[in-house]
């Protein structure tokens, strides 16, 4: 409990002492969501003009809505509970190499399922979330947005699976190396 006590760090006294049941339970909702919804992408068939949405497509637009409405809620609790203040002893660059990085994450976590769910509108495809229909975002073949789909693969495969990568890096390396306590932050019961 020591590395807790150094949070007051060179935040400046902004930012709260450590992360809350609350924001460690939604970041591993997050991260099981992200699991499973990978397995899905994984196996289920690729999209293409004449794809009907399948079993694993529906699941698939099920838990990348379920992530959309958690990564809101996320958000905005982070938002409205303040930013956890760095550890005292993480360099200029850690703090803003991890800001940057947790913004991306963010970011696609917004991103990537709102272009997969204006692709689904687009082919046409009910967008469901566990039986419950969503509103289609644009009309079934809009002019200009096709692409969506290309993008939420690209983001998704590539991006996101980096980004999580050099996350979990990142995290590993402040716990064998630097054992300086960031990791242990969120880890639940602690």
């Amino acid at each position: 409990m020591a590395e807790m006590e150094n949070l007051a760090g060179s935040a400046g006294g902004k930012g709260v002492a450590g992360y809350g049941a609350t924001a460690k339970t939604l970041h591993w909702i997050v991260v099981g969501l992200l699991i499973v919804q990978f397995i899905i992408a994984w196996v289920m068939p690729d999209i293409r003009r004449d794809t009907k949405p399948d079993t694993l497509i529906n699941l698939h637009l099920s838990f990348g809505a379920l992530i959309l409405f958690v990564a809101i809620v996320r958000l905005a609790w982070r938002l409205t509970q303040g930013q956890v203040a760095p550890l005292a002893s993480m360099t200029p660059f850690e703090r803003t190499a991890s800001h940057v990085l947790h913004g991306l994450l963010y970011l696609l976590l917004l991103v990537v399922p709102i272009l997969g769910w204006i692709n689904a509108s687009w082919r046409g495809f009910p967008a469901v979330m566990f039986g419950l229909e969503l509103p289609k975002l644009v009309a079934t073949h809009a002019p200009g947005l096709r692409w969506t789909g290309d993008v939420h693969g690209l983001l998704a495969n590539y991006v996101m699976l980096a980004l999580v990568g050099l996350h979990v890096a990142a995290a590993l390396y402040h716990y064998f190396i630097r054992r300086d306590g960031v990791m242990q932050r969120m880890l639940p019961g602690r």
